[in-house]
């Protein structure tokens, strides 16, 4: 590989390896989460896939810590990972900035 030696190492060096990577993966996830939600704005539409694999799409209507509060255009509300989600092409300008209401849970 990039010359470690896995056999020559303990299994506390191996566990010490091992919270390294992972520390390091969790820091490279963030990072990336973190550039994936500078690039959204309140108001943006954007599409993503919900897990039964449909297209989804809506309006950022909140950016969280870790996700993103999307109104879908069928009046359901998702948070979703911004890594998750596409800018909507629209075609139709002449509809960006429009309000969309939406009712709230009481």
């Amino acid at each position: 590989m990039h010359g470690i030696n896995l056999d020559a190492l303990s299994e506390a060096e191996l566990i010490a390896l091992h919270d390294a990577v992972v520390d390091r993966l969790h820091f490279l996830h963030q990072q990336k989460t973190t550039h994936a939600l500078l690039d959204l704005a309140i108001g943006e539409r954007v599409m993503f896939e919900d897990n039964s694999g449909q297209t989804q799409a809506g309006i950022v209507i909140r950016r969280n810590r870790k996700t993103v509060t999307v109104h879908g255009d069928n009046g359901r509300q998702w948070n979703v990972s911004p890594q998750l989600l596409r800018k909507e092409k629209r075609t139709d300008e002449g509809q960006s900035g429009k309000l969309v209401p939406f009712s709230r849970k009481a």
